[in-house]
């Protein structure tokens, strides 16, 4: 679908029905586009799987940051207001 700026500021509801559905509504300004109003991207990545990260490392002899704790003990180490508090100064908290 394709509309001029005039028309999209006039009819959003349908241009927004129209992404809803799928569609791609090309919004145009004197003939030429000038945006798209679609559907949200679908991301295609993955959450990274920390513990397999750690496996695959340890597989090829890369030291980890870690230092020998899990994924988990590591992150909670790191979020704590206790290392917060050393490496930012205790105004930081």
């Amino acid at each position: 679908m394709e509309m001029s700026v005039r028309e999209a500021r006039a009819q959003f509801a349908t241009a927004l029905a129209a992404a809803e559905r799928g569609e791609r509504v090309t919004i145009t300004k004197n003939g030429k586009p000038v945006a798209e109003l679609g559907p949200p991207a679908v991301s295609k990545r993955k959450p990274i799987d920390w513990d397999e990260l750690d496996r695959i490392q340890e597989r090829l002899g890369i030291p980890t940051p870690t230092h020998g704790l899990s994924s988990e003990e590591w992150l909670k180490e790191f979020n704590s207001p206790e290392w917060t508090e050393e490496l930012f100064g205790p105004e930081y908290r």
